[in-house]
Parts: C-alpha cells; structure tokens; sequence
C-alpha cells in the first residue's frame, strides 16, 4: 500500500472481526440473505418495488444480533424497516429474528453504513433513522472512528423526509454529549426536547439496557426531526 493510498483510506466506524459464526446463524444467513438481505450497490433504493408497497421507511444502523431491530418492525408493521448491519453473525441471527416472526416489513443490507447512505439511500425518502448504541470508541485518539461525526449526520439529516426523525442512544454519557452537540449543529434538524429526551416507546429496552439500569447505568435518548 502506498502513502498517497494510506492517507486517503476511509476512516471505518467498525470493525470486521474474525468473530466465530455458529453452524445456525451460517444456515439462517444462507437462507435468509437471498430472501430479506439486499446487495449493496452504487444505485438508489426503489423501495416501493424492494417492499411491494409503499409506506413509511426507517433505517435502522447496526441492527447488532437483531433482537430489538425484529421488536420494532413486529410491533410496527404499518412501517418498513432497512437494517444495516455489517458482522456475519448478526446478519444470521437477525434472518432468523425474520423467519421466527415472519416478517414481511424488514430487509437487511451487510455493508458499511456511509457508504450505503451515500450511495443507495434517496434524498426525503426517510420518516426515521434509528441509530443505537453505537461502538463508543471511548479512547480520545479513536473518536475519529464515531460514527455520529457532522459529514455523515448531515447525509443523513438529507435524507429524512421533513419531518422525519433521527434517534440516537447511547450507554456513554461523553458520546451522548457529542451526539447532542453534533445533531444540534445540524441545519437541517432541530431538537424534540430542550436537551435529552424520554426514552420513546418505539424503542425497546434492551436485555443489555435492563442490566445497565439495575446497575445505575444511565442512557441517553437525542432525538431530533427533520426541518420542514
């Protein structure tokens, strides 16, 4: 690799793990990705023809091992849902979520979430954007990899009908803080709440959350919506 090509290499928000794949969630993902997962490539999304109707469109980035993205599609099914998600195994586990709960209204894309937005996602055609508890990168020299930086909050500000909501959570109090400075900043959005908002009832507690809470761990919900 040259210096010129290391210099203009994409700073990535993940990391692709060599993380161990179960013999299930390789079967689930097999099956699953020909009927629910959607190739990446550099052309926008039809989705009245991926979801055979049209409806309101929520993007859910880092769906994780699926559980909470499958809640919220099942408990909305007047709403579809595009996951992005980039490891193996939770693409697997979050098929299976879909052919457990026959799903009709959740379709799955396995690629880095910028480039998706960038590429295949039209402007307006969102109501919301999930964004939850994304890898904090807690070290000062890797909050560079966050994925909630201002270039992509203002892509995805863009794509957000008027409007439309972008929710982020997060377990980390300074990360919440950057969320809340960097959405504030946004043009395109304004905030729901004079700060922090109330956890909304569209999203789930988390197994994870519950634990956190007996804990005394806190979370904090920044919600804002799209300016008309």
């Amino acid at each position: 690799m040259t210096e010129e090509t290391e210099q203009h290499r994409p700073i990535r928000s993940f990391v692709l793990r060599q993380g161990r794949v179960s013999s299930a969630q390789a079967r689930h993902f097999e099956e699953g990705m020909p009927r629910w997962g959607i190739p990446y490539r550099a052309a926008l999304l039809d989705f009245d023809a991926v979801f055979g109707r049209g409806a309101p469109r929520i993007l859910e980035i880092g769906c994780g091992m699926g559980e909470t993205t499958a809640t919220i599609a099942a408990a909305h099914p007047e709403n579809d849902y595009l996951g992005i998600e980039v490891h193996t195994p939770g693409v697997g586990a979050l098929f299976k979520e879909i052919a457990t709960r026959a799903l009709t209204n959740l379709r799955v894309i396995q690629h880095d979430a910028v480039e998706v937005v960038r590429d295949m996602l039209p402007p307006g055609s969102l109501a919301g954007i999930h964004i939850y508890f994304p890898d904090p990168w807690p070290k000062k020299r890797h909050h560079k990899r966050r994925l909630v930086q201002p270039p992509f909050v203002a892509q995805l500000a863009a794509r957000l009908a008027p409007g439309g909501y972008l929710h982020c959570a997060t377990d980390w109090e300074e990360y919440a803080q950057q969320m809340l400075a960097v959405l504030a900043a946004e043009p395109l959005l304004a905030n729901t709440a004079a700060g922090f908002a109330p956890r909304p009832d569209h999203r789930p507690l988390t197994k994870f959350e519950q634990r956190g809470q007996r804990l005394g761990h806190g979370v904090w919900d920044v919600i804002f919506t799209r300016r008309d």
